[in-house]
């Protein structure tokens, strides 16, 4: 059996107390030694010793393995990426929900509110304003299918009653049969059917609590994340990138909170229209406008197309009309009200715009087409700032 080592030797001393006891000096050989080392090279100022010489970085055994660690890494961060892409979507998402809400915030805690207070009120407007908007689409969908329940009866009675057109084309073409064949055929299909609208629509509500809680998060502690964003810049570099970063900041959060009025206007405006010429389902429609309105480039035009195509069962007249209200309006809204809300805070040429939104809606579909725009202006202030004044003293 090996004999215990002297407690009071160099070994005994860099040998942690916590760590292996019984220290046994004679069993460990060569770690005995490097103990001893170990304990000469500790000190009050250094307890864990001076960091040794680097390792040779040139020879070909450390570049084979820094370059395969490379290649699996990056493969790995792919998958990785690839995996939680949805998750990273709702974080990506918040953060700038989050960024867009920033300058209420900021404005109330100007005006002697604490932060948690303004964070509290932006957050309880915007929840109020996403239960009124599910409220008023819901309804309507919800009397339409009441009525029709309440006429089914009536509709039955008209399919076999004698003399009615409905008996006439059931009598040629055998209608109800058919009808109730196709039900019987495909009932485990419109079963899936139904239950993959209610798991979609589930879904839907869940990411949608789940991006406000994050929201909600972010909101809150964005101090502390501006500050920590800002602590991975260099000293000698930090005073510019806090300008610069402040000024994308705050063109996100004009841009955000630009689109929400100028799309609130769209929609006033449109219920109003709807309503005085009677066409059906101003309430839904006006929602509807008010939601395209946020994509931008296309999201209006799609709105407009659909409005008008619904009012022509008004009349022709009314069609026509609201196809010339809804040009006369965004041209109004495109050279008056977007310049006025939003001001300078987004400066991009148009042909930018139009390339931004076309790829944002590829990669990330409406949200993608939603955030290209801040977005393409940030890039546009990194380039205008840092890069091209580079190049040009290149």
């Amino acid at each position: 059996m090996a004999a215990m080592a002297d407690p009071d030797s160099k070994a005994a001393e860099a040998h942690h107390d916590l760590v292996a006891q019984p220290h046994e000096e004679e069993a460990e050989g060569p770690i005995a030694d490097a103990e001893a080392a170990a304990a000469e090279m500790s000190s009050d100022e250094r307890p864990l010793g001076r960091p040794g010489r680097p390792l040779n970085r040139r020879s070909p055994f450390f570049v084979g393995m820094i370059g395969a660690a490379g290649v699996a890494v990056t493969y790995g961060l792919s998958q990785l990426l690839l995996s939680t892409r949805d998750v990273l979507v709702m974080i990506g998402l918040a953060f700038f929900l989050a960024v867009g809400l920033e300058p209420a915030v900021s404005w109330l805690a100007q005006h002697k509110w604490r932060r948690g207070a303004a964070v509290s009120a932006v957050l309880l407007t915007l929840v109020g304003i996403l239960v009124g908007f599910l409220v008023m689409a819901i309804t309507p969908l919800v009397d339409q299918a009441t009525q029709f329940a309440a006429h089914a009866p009536e509709y039955l009675k008209d399919l076999t009653s004698k003399g009615s057109a409905l008996t006439e084309l059931n009598t040629r073409f055998d209608l109800q049969t058919k009808v109730q064949n196709l039900v019987t055929k495909n009932q485990d299909t419109l079963m899936n059917g139904i239950l993959g609208a209610g798991a979609m629509v589930f879904g839907v509500l869940t990411n949608t609590v789940i991006v406000m809680i994050l929201t909600a998060y972010f909101l809150g502690n964005l101090p502390a994340i501006r500050r920590t964003i800002y602590r991975f810049v260099p000293s000698t570099r930090r005073p510019r990138a806090i300008l610069i970063g402040d000024q994308m900041f705050a063109k996100i959060g004009g841009y955000v909170l630009g689109n929400v009025l100028i799309s609130l206007i769209a929609g006033a405006v449109t219920f109003v229209w709807l309503i005085v010429f009677g066409v059906p389902y101003a309430l839904l429609l006006a929602i509807g406008v008010m939601i395209l309105d946020l994509i931008p480039a296309v999201g209006a035009t799609i709105a407009a197309v659909v409005v008008s195509l619904i009012a022509l069962t008004v009349s022709l007249p009314v069609g026509i009309a609201t196809a010339v209200f809804f040009i006369v309006y965004q041209t109004v809204e495109n050279y008056y009200l977007s310049p006025k809300v939003m001001g300078r805070v987004v400066e991009i040429p148009d042909v930018v715009t139009v390339a931004a939104v076309l790829i944002g809606g590829t990669l990330l579909g409406v949200i993608g087409a939603i955030v290209a725009i801040p977005l393409a202006a940030a890039v546009l202030l990194l380039l205008r700032e840092v890069l091209f004044p580079r190049l040009d003293r290149a």
